[in-house]
């Protein structure tokens, strides 16, 4: 196991890789989006002089003690006294003078062995301290020397789909072929014997399958007859090592009109979440929706933030907030859409105006209306202009307001929501760089929008740029996601952004682009550190740590070292060995990559043709 992984990360320490300057608190983001001595690391210790006092023999004078000889005057360096006879040194002295000749060494030879190989890590990991608040960072330099060198091309394995390893690593989860049952693995280490030198044969035939890399705990059924597993979807409660997953009957595209339903979103019968202990298999509790549609593709329906959870519900506009009990139940705390406060209905009930309620325009679509009237009002000082503006900003584009539909939430903190609006069409198309959307920030105690953006904002895009890491609200207990590399984080990173930014030929269609995955996707950044940019560089177009599938490639990926960028530190490729013999067949190859160990599977689907699976890893 890599030394990284037993170093936990202080939660106090921010997690900057490269020097840039620390994160601002969340609240500090909030609010922004409201109210639009030490010595360096690797230093070598210095050289100690002990004086070493003359001390008299208990069997002569004080006089007769040999004095030490004279320095002649014109040397302009002192000359080194002699060492006192054995018998003159208390064993203080002794003690002393050992360890300043260790002191001495150890400063020699670490200048020698500073030479960026795993044997001069290890002894500078010894010998020095690395800089307050950096002990993490000086320790995943380690990875640059531990990759996963060696590779084993189509492994014989089960016909499964793999989904993804879990952010601690403790478990790789698969489904069936037939989307009907979960499979759950161990990831152990391989390990054989052979009775020459072992370098020099290669692996036996036994040590190339799939279980000698990973346990089978179990098999269970998730899905009925009718229903099927949403292998896009999953979601790790990391605090009980829970699974959150999904299954959805046959999607429809010509249901008919029902009350509260959007007009032109398609409806789904039955949609089921699962709440599974990875441990033993165990289905601790599940949540149905009938005749709605969530977006189950790469789980952007759904939202984790510590015990709760985010479900929208596209057909009915509704936010349902859901929390993870200790219990394992999934309990409903909040709903968010016609109503925003607990006692709305009740009040509307109270006052004899149910029966009129479908004039009514939801809670959350009058707050956001109200929000846009007050800012249009306080954009014009002047009272006599003030009703103009209002026709042509507010009043003009009153019904473009009211057919935005949510699209997709996140949670920013315990307290506020994220919330992205935009048109139908939008809401159900897999393209949306193009169309006008509306960045929300809600808070769910006053629900009140506090702050709101049009796509195309260049005060957003700044925030986006500064605060990246605070959109993605990793967990705070996650010892390896907290380091994923981030234009906000990593210099290499802004590097490219800029890069990208500067060839841009239009600002505006720039930054368009750059708010389109906003809100992001949970849980759907790989940890590895074999994806932090201030150690390896790679083609992004090949490899990234998104959580998507890439075109295959006919030659192998490389991670090439930062510090030194003409030495290729390692290779991933996808598909067999010998490459294919149809290069005109569509190939894509999905990676997962263990979230500290130097493993990785690189996935390879073609179409009519079997999968192949490569293992990667340091032999």
């Amino acid at each position: 196991m890599p030394v990284a992984s037993r170093v936990p990360l202080p939660a106090s320490h921010h997690r900057f890789l490269t020097g840039t300057r620390p994160p601002s608190s969340l609240s500090h983001l909030t609010s922004l989006l409201r109210h639009s001595h030490h010595s360096p690391s690797g230093s070598p210790c210095p050289k100690i002089h002990h004086h070493r006092p003359q001390i008299p023999s208990p069997g002569l004078p004080a006089a007769a003690t040999p004095a030490p000889p004279a320095i002649p005057q014109h040397r302009t360096k002192q000359a080194r006294l002699p060492r006192p006879p054995a018998d003159l040194l208390s064993p203080a002295d002794e003690l002393s003078g050992a360890r300043a000749c260790d002191a001495a060494a150890t400063a020699v030879m670490a200048g020698f062995f500073r030479t960026g190989n795993l044997t001069s890590r290890v002894f500078d990991r010894q010998c020095f301290s690395p800089r307050p608040g950096a002990t993490v960072n000086t320790v995943r330099q380690f990875y640059e020397n531990l990759v996963p060198s060696y590779t084993i091309y189509d492994i014989e394995c089960p016909d499964y789909s793999f989904r993804k390893f879990t952010d601690d690593g403790k478990y790789l989860v698969a489904f069936s072929r037939n989307h009907q049952d979960l499979i759950v693995y161990r990831p152990i280490w391989l390990t054989f014997s052979c009775n020459e030198e072992c370098d020099s044969h290669d692996l036996p035939a036994k040590a190339k399958r799939f279980d000698s890399f990973f346990k089978q705990l179990y098999s269970i059924s998730l899905a009925s007859s009718n229903e099927y597993i949403c292998k896009d979807f999953f979601l790790y409660v990391a605090c009980h090592q829970y699974g959150l997953f999904a299954t959805s009957t046959a999607q429809s595209n010509d249901s008919g009109a029902s009350e509260g339903a959007i007009h032109g979103v398609p409806s789904i019968e039955k949609i089921t979440f699962h709440l599974v202990r990875l441990e033993d298999g165990a289905i601790l509790d599940e949540k149905a929706f009938r005749n709605d549609f969530i977006n189950l593709a790469h789980s952007i329906g759904a939202y984790l933030y510590e015990d709760l959870l985010c479900i929208v519900s596209l057909r009915y506009q509704t936010i349902h907030i859901l929390q993870i009990r200790d219990s394992g139940n999934l309990v409903e705390v909040r709903r968010i859409g016609a109503f925003c406060q607990e006692d709305d209905e009740l009040y509307l009930h109270s006052h004899g105006q149910v029966a009129q309620g479908s004039s009514f325009l939801p809670g959350i679509k009058q707050r956001l209306l109200s929000f846009i009237f007050r800012k249009t009002w306080n954009e014009e000082p002047d009272q006599a202009l003030r009703v103009q503006h209002l026709k042509k900003k507010f009043y003009f584009h009153f019904q473009d307001y009211v057919d935005l539909i949510i699209w997709k939430v996140q949670f920013l903190d315990r307290h506020h929501l994220f919330i992205k609006f935009g048109s139908v069409d939008g809401g159900v198309s897999r393209t949306t760089d193009q169309n006008l959307a509306f960045f929300a920030v809600y808070n769910m105690e006053t629900t009140e929008i506090v702050s709101l953006y049009q796509n195309s904002s260049e005060e957003l895009y700044s925030l986006f740029e500064t605060f990246y890491d605070h959109f993605h609200a990793n967990p705070q207990n996650s010892l390896h996601g907290n380091f994923i590399s981030s234009h906000a984080n990593n210099v290499h990173a802004l590097d490219q952004l800029r890069t990208i930014k500067n060839k841009a030929s239009s600002s505006s269609q720039f930054v368009k682009k750059m708010m389109s995955p906003l809100p992001y996707t949970c849980q759907s950044q790989s940890p590895s550190p074999y994806f932090d940019l201030s150690l390896f560089r790679y083609d992004e177009k090949l490899i990234s740590a998104a959580d998507r599938h890439r075109h295959c490639t006919e030659h192998p990926i490389k991670f090439i070292s930062v510090k030194q960028p003409n030495v290729v530190k390692f290779k991933i490729k996808p598909g067999s060995d010998a490459g294919s013999s149809d290069g005109r067949a569509k190939r894509i190859s999905s990676f997962l990559f263990h979230p500290f160990f130097p493993l990785a599977l690189s996935i390879q689907q073609t179409y009519m043709q079997a999968t192949v699976v490569n293992v990667h890893f340091r032999r």
